[in-house]
């Protein structure tokens, strides 16, 4: 089978690989649509790898005893190898699970094995591109809304339109929640402006928290989704969020925050929320959006045969994208 591989600065191919085997319980998925999320940052820092990827949308073609899906079931292919035993696993929060399994596979591949209780269903009519954005593309931003219960009376203050934070519009939208969102890459604030986004700031300003306060009638957003992982844009959220409000964190982030507890905290009184994914009774309704936003058609800005990774790459890398599929059988 072919899979994606980074192989140099700036350089990726295909590569050939075995098709994995199946332990009890596990099932075969042919990949048709392979998203692309921050793999760009390997290829531009040349680090070698055949293992990219973490979302993936197809088809089960085989399976082994004990396994819950059938050949022929299109699934969405939830991320990561967790043990599916332990109390975060069987309450759906797998991502957080602290046993996971000493395996991985990539999702830029023609085909992957995983445990079949990670396997969830597609809807009939809706296409594997589609569905896939039910991983990275709009499951962050769903996760946290639905921890902020954000509503149609809220306003959210997105940073970081990546593709990440686009589909937080996506999703914020859907929910009918007024937008501030915050970014700098000219691509992306026109992409965002299409999605419905109802007020655009540039991160450069230093006067970016006034802008958001202006905007709210001094009050500031109700909740914050921080999908950049820039230490900036976290002391922006933190600052720009009304008292009692709510700020989730999705964007990586491997610095420190400075956060004072009596003025943020204490006195101001806001909630911090870490949200990685989303737990798994969320899916049913994140695949309504999917199915009933037209939005989700100007998150997927791209999609490449995997044939040409490396112009595929290329564009990641620039970011002037949105979310770009790969096809792995073309």
């Amino acid at each position: 089978m072919k899979v994606a591989a980074i192989t140099g600065e700036r350089r990726a191919e295909l590569v050939e690989r075995d098709k994995p085997a199946l332990p009890e319980g596990w099932a075969l998925v042919k990949v048709h649509a392979a998203p692309m999320c921050a793999e760009y940052k390997s290829f531009v820092r040349g680090e070698h790898s055949d293992c990219l990827g973490h979302e993936a949308a197809g088809e089960v073609v085989e399976t082994a005893p004990g396994s819950t899906v059938k050949v022929g079931d299109r699934v969405v292919v939830m991320p990561q190898y967790p043990c599916g035993e332990c109390e975060l696993c069987r309450a759906g929060d797998f991502i957080h699970c602290e046993r996971g399994l000493d395996h991985y596979e990539p999702t830029m591949t023609q085909y992957l094995s995983k445990p079949s209780w990670l396997l969830t269903p597609i809807p009939d009519g809706v296409s594997y591109e589609k569905a896939s954005l039910a991983c990275c593309g709009l499951g962050p931003s769903h996760g946290a809304f639905s921890a902020m219960e954000v509503g149609a009376f809220d306003t959210v203050l997105i940073t970081g339109l990546g593709p990440v934070g686009l589909g937080a519009v996506v999703n914020a939208k859907f929910r009918g929640a007024r937008v501030i969102a915050v970014e700098m890459n000219p691509y992306r604030a026109e992409l965002a402006r299409r999605m419905g986004a109802d007020h655009l700031i540039d991160p450069r300003d230093p006067d970016a928290a006034a802008q958001v306060k202006a905007l709210t009638g001094g009050r500031g957003a109700d909740c914050g989704l921080d999908c950049s992982g820039v230490v900036a844009a976290h002391r922006l959220q933190i600052d720009a969020v009304r008292r009692k409000g709510k700020v989730a964190f999705v964007g990586e982030c491997f610095s420190e925050t400075p956060i004072r507890v009596s003025d943020d905290l204490l006195r101001k009184g806001i909630h911090l929320i870490g949200s990685w994914h989303y737990n798994l009774k969320l899916y049913p309704d994140l695949m309504k959006v999917i199915e009933r936003s037209l939005l989700t058609d100007l998150l997927i800005t791209h999609t490449f045969p995997m044939s040409r990774i490396q112009e595929a790459f290329e564009l990641s890398a620039s970011q002037d994208s949105g979310k770009i599929i790969l096809k792995p059988w073309e």
